[in-house]
């Protein structure tokens, strides 16, 4: 049983949520807006949380940011809009996923599950460290460095990058990569690994370009180790 919190102004949107995570045999506590959210993870912690976009008192991004300053809980977020910035947004503050509304009660638990099965079972990365040039990748460590400098990057993209870094050289297809970095069949919405991938070149500084696109294919990393 995980204990889920559920960060919604709507009672339908958080009853529906409930029903279906309690089926599964979760433990679900409920809060009304993003202050109520941050209180409670003051006091209790949670192994996934579910939180809306557009709230009173304070927006689930701004709840976010607060949020990931004492804990990595792992958050979706839920909201109406769908447009890339907010995305990107998103990723930035650290969530693990994000789903529009208005959505499959099922998928979102699909999405909730494989979240939850990764975070708990993050397999203890083999003690390597990857160079090429100025890049740095410490796999132990999840350290990331640019010419000395270290890359602050978000839960999934140290997951994704590293997967990458791992397989540097094999054609990897939209496809696997969602299905190994977030752990649940492809459901169409390919932006979330384009976002991802766009992050990541943002960060990687001149390095972006080991990141190569495969027009319709998906992405490889190409870069040999010194």
């Amino acid at each position: 049983m995980s204990k889920i919190l559920v960060v919604d102004d709507e009672f339908r949107i958080r009853e529906i949520i409930k029903k279906y995570a309690v089926f599964e045999g979760h433990q679900v506590t409920e809060a009304v807006d993003g202050m109520s959210a941050i209180e409670i993870c003051n006091s209790e912690s949670f192994d996934i949380i579910i939180m809306d976009v557009m709230m009173p008192e304070l927006d689930g991004f701004s709840a976010c940011r607060e949020i990931r300053k004492s804990c990595n809980t792992p958050i979706i977020m839920l909201s109406a809009r769908g447009e890339e910035y907010d995305k990107i947004h998103g990723f930035e503050l650290g969530i693990d996923d994000y789903v529009v509304k208005p959505f499959s009660p099922k998928e979102l638990m699909m999405r909730v599950n494989a979240v939850l099965k990764r975070s708990k079972n993050t397999s203890v990365e083999s003690k390597d460290v990857f160079k090429f040039k100025g890049l740095v990748v410490d796999f132990t460590a999840r350290i990331v460095t640019v010419d000395g400098k270290r890359v602050e990057m978000t839960p999934k993209e140290y997951e994704l990058f590293f997967y990458m870094v791992r397989n540097k050289g094999i054609a990897l297809t939209r496809e696997k990569l969602i299905s190994e970095v977030w752990g649940y069949d492809f459901f169409g919405d390919d932006r979330t690994l384009d976002t991802h991938i766009k992050l990541l070149r943002k960060s990687l500084g001149e390095y972006s370009r080991c990141i190569v696109t495969l027009r319709g294919v998906g992405y490889r990393f190409e870069a040999l180790e010194s």
